[in-house]
């Protein structure tokens, strides 16, 4: 907890002395602030504009939720059908590594013309981004189990299915919650990359129209929330992974 506390106390003393430094070199530079604002100046936007940011906030958090679901269905689903079927996965690789290769851009305006301006385009950009990590990642998991588990298990009687949820799929844990934890933070660029490309509502969204007025201190403020959401994210999954791989923890019996 102390070494935690020190950490922490050293993350927020660069960060504030990064500010202090921002702040004097915006001042006495005399910069517009049109062209690059002081951090006093963002942060008094950011509390001043709450409960709009909020308001635009909670729709790029639906939009991320959504996309977190579908990927983490799709994702989890094919990497266990890859695992079962290698011939499947020999077959369909060049794909995956292909939806990678494109650009999002490419992607979401398609989306937005055949699904409109709502929350679903985005939600399909999102989770288009976290599909591939969390597939490879659950992929990866489920043969990381060593052979010696499985020849135990089997001279017990088990069967093959028995393995794989006793086994294989508590195995593969670490690995789905390593692709989540990027795929939860890249989530958020998919959903804003989606709003700059058709949206009425959301962060992105929000940015753009700032943009275009010119109120650089909003879209730094925008930025702002979109970090806080994502720290927040990450967070909460990572209190989901403690409770879940209690397990895996040192000192604990058992496992």
């Amino acid at each position: 907890m102390r070494d935690r506390l020190v950490r922490l106390a050293g993350s927020a003393s660069v960060v504030l002395v990064a500010l202090l430094l921002w702040e004097a070199g915006v001042r006495l530079a005399h910069v517009p602030p049109y062209l690059l604002p002081p951090p006093s100046r963002v942060l008094a936007t950011f509390f001043g504009d709450s409960r709009l940011l909020l308001s635009h906030a909670a729709t790029t958090v639906i939009e991320v939720a959504l996309g977190l679901a579908l990927g983490l269905a799709a994702g989890v689903t094919l990497g266990a059908l890859l695992y079962h079927f290698p011939v499947l996965e020999r077959a369909i690789s060049p794909f995956l590594i292909g939806s990678q290769v494109v650009p999002v851009f490419a992607v979401a305006p398609l989306l937005v013309l055949w699904l409109g301006y709502g929350l679903w385009p985005k939600a399909i950009v999102a989770s288009l981004i976290v599909f591939f990590p969390i597939t490879v990642n659950v992929l990866d998991g489920l043969r990381s189990l060593g052979g010696d588990v499985v020849d135990l298990l089997t001279s017990l009687g088990a069967t093959r299915r028995q393995v794989f949820w006793l086994a294989r799929a508590p195995a593969s844990l670490p690995f789905l919650f390593s692709g989540l934890k990027v795929g939860t933070t890249l989530s958020l660029v998919g959903a804003t990359v989606g709003e700059w490309v058709g949206a009425r509502r959301g962060l992105g969204f929000l940015m753009l129209q700032a943009n275009a007025r010119m109120r650089v201190d909003l879209v730094f403020a925008v930025i702002l929330t979109l970090t806080l959401l994502g720290l927040l994210l990450l967070g909460g999954l990572r209190i989901i992974e403690r409770r879940t791989l209690r397990w895996q923890r040192p000192g604990r019996g058992g496992g």
